[in-house]
């Protein structure tokens, strides 16, 4: 009993230490007075300033379109290199193939960042919108990859080879019966990487351009002049796409999951 109160309160002290300033943050972007410390009444007067303002939004949607293509882009080679390290065995370089995948998992952004930067420096590329997305697609496909090989790992290949025996060819058999047994996962991969390019502020300052400003550059320019309420309520529809874009990811690996049981629970229970 001393045991279970005192986990519960270190994990509550814990979730206070992350959650309660966002959720002053939250509270304070209704707040009517310009002081952000001065309570002033309830109020929807800074998300109005906010749409007004083409300098946040202009950097929101660079950040949504980075987002979207660097996710795609990044769940596609993410999934192709599951595939890789789960279909293929021990191929001639698969230990540095995945040490290469999984480095940015571990890497500091700033050394991310910075070698991305050398990069397009020696190749001579103008740094842009889409030196951007390339550098968000570098570190976000790993985490796709570890998603979708844990669903990989447990995939049930007999279907696949079902497929095979009846004449389907391999690449309509990944189409119509691989992908959509694991789109579950794919999804999840995707929301991830989403949710990270669109919180990602270190490796879009070294690669970002003119013209390119995310929406977290364009929010911490703005705090080091002083915090206002306009960034508090930019931050909260920050963080409700950041939430929102989790528990969906959540909730289609937890889906994925039950199906995989259910699925080997029919199995078990269909005669041979």
């Amino acid at each position: 009993m001393k045991s279970s109160r005192f986990d519960a309160t270190v994990l509550t002290l814990g979730f206070a230490f992350l959650y309660i300033p966002i959720v002053i943050l939250i509270i304070y972007s209704f707040n009517a007075s310009r002081l952000v410390t001065v309570w002033g009444g309830f109020s929807l007067h800074w998300y109005q300033t906010m749409w007004s303002n083409q300098g946040l939004m202009d950097a929101a949607w660079v950040t949504a379109r980075v987002g979207l293509l660097s996710a795609t882009l990044g769940t596609v080679l993410g999934t192709m290199a599951a595939m890789a390290l789960v279909r293929y065995g021990r191929f001639p370089g698969r230990m540095l193939f995945s040490g290469m995948i999984y480095a940015p998992l571990v890497m500091p952004e700033v050394i991310t960042g910075l070698s991305m930067l050398l990069l397009f420096v020696a190749l001579g590329v103008d740094r842009g919108f889409w030196t951007v997305v390339v550098a968000h697609t570098t570190f976000t496909m790993c985490y796709v990859a570890i998603v979708v090989q844990s669903r990989l790992l447990t995939f049930d290949r007999s279907l696949e080879e079902a497929a095979l025996d009846l004449g389907c060819p391999p690449v309509k058999t990944f189409f119509r019966i691989t992908l959509p047994l694991i789109f579950p996962a794919v999804i999840a991969g995707w929301m991830l990487a989403f949710t990270l390019s669109l919180d990602d502020l270190v490796i879009a300052s070294f690669t970002t351009g003119p013209g390119a400003t995310t929406l977290p550059i364009k929010i911490y320019s703005q705090v080091r002049l002083g915090v206002t309420p306009e960034i508090n309520a930019i931050c909260t529809i920050l963080i409700g796409l950041v939430t929102i874009g989790v528990i969906i990811a959540s909730l289609n690996t937890k889906r994925a999951e039950l199906r995989r049981v259910h699925d080997e629970h029919m199995a078990l229970r269909t005669p041979s």
